[in-house]
């Protein structure tokens, strides 16, 4: 029996809400360019049935998951074996479902925030000058990234300053390794501009006004927001309307995409080629 005729291997992305995700055509397409024969679906898990979905998934022959919010610090409960990223960030966003029955939860957000920003939008962060502006679980998944990419200094922005500083404790051995200064302020006294602003709130989304003042801003920074579409328009436009150069989070939900991709089916797909056809294709 040849593999077309054995039925897809099955994975999903599972979150509350879900239905806006473009994780299912995006790994659709992966599998295409890479000859993988899989199905990939959304599923929309009970707030309080985070647990009891991964096993119904698993029970129906499921192979991996995404995990998007609000249930990226859940997962990692689950999980067997955890990555070092998990251990560091205390959030998964893939989980494998192994023969054996083990579960290997892995996060992939930091990585692919930092291939966007470095291939695909070309800019440096050796040395860089970061503001990281939010200390929940999207900041977390993307903190030890960015420090082992070697930025010189972040500062974490966040209106619960406690927030901001157990991520800075969390993370000051690797600052400390990588020779990074590690800094959590609350947003009313930042001072000075950076290199990079990284939006991991949902502010755009809720319709809030820009946790940050127009001061971190200059002409030329990146202004990165980790949502895309839409609920990025906010945060984009503020940014724009100070001359700095904005960029919605499509490209950091592809990197990941194709990290978790490379995960389950050990091949990497054409990352790249995906998100150029996703930016132009119409919405």
């Amino acid at each position: 029996m040849n593999s077309s005729t054995l039925p897809p291997d099955l994975y999903c992305v599972m979150g509350n809400p879900v239905a806006h995700s473009r994780s299912p055509a995006i790994h659709a397409r992966f599998a295409e360019l890479t000859g993988q024969h899989l199905r990939y679906e959304r599923r929309l898990i009970a707030l309080d049935g985070f647990a009891q979905g991964v096993r119904d998934f698993i029970a129906e022959g499921g192979r991996g998951c995404n995990i998007t919010v609000p249930f990226k610090f859940e997962a990692p409960a689950l999980a067997s074996v955890c990555s070092e990223r998990v251990r560091l960030a205390g959030a998964a966003n893939v989980l494998s479902f192994a023969a054996d029955g083990s579960i290997h939860a892995d996060n992939t957000d930091g990585l692919g925030l930092v291939a966007d920003i470095t291939r695909n939008a070309g800019v440096a962060l050796q040395g860089a000058r970061l503001l990281l502006v939010g200390a929940g679980g999207a900041a977390a998944g993307v903190l030890g990234p960015l420090l082992q990419a070697g930025v010189r200094h972040i500062t974490i922005a966040n209106r619960t300053v406690a927030k901001a500083e157990a991520l800075v404790a969390s993370h000051s051995a690797l600052a400390a390794l990588q020779k990074a200064e590690l800094l959590a302020l609350a947003p009313q006294a930042l001072e000075g501009d950076f290199d990079v602003i990284i939006n991991a709130t949902a502010s755009s989304l809720a319709g809030d006004a820009v946790p940050v003042p127009a001061s971190v801003l200059r002409p030329g920074s990146l202004a990165y927001d980790m949502m895309y579409g839409p609920a990025a328009q906010g945060f984009l436009d503020w940014a724009q309307a100070h001359g700095a150069v904005a960029r919605d989070g499509l490209g950091m939900l592809v990197e990941q995409a194709a990290e978790a991709f490379a995960i389950w089916r050990g091949v990497r797909p054409p990352s790249a080629q995906v998100l150029e056809e996703l930016r132009r294709a119409p919405h």
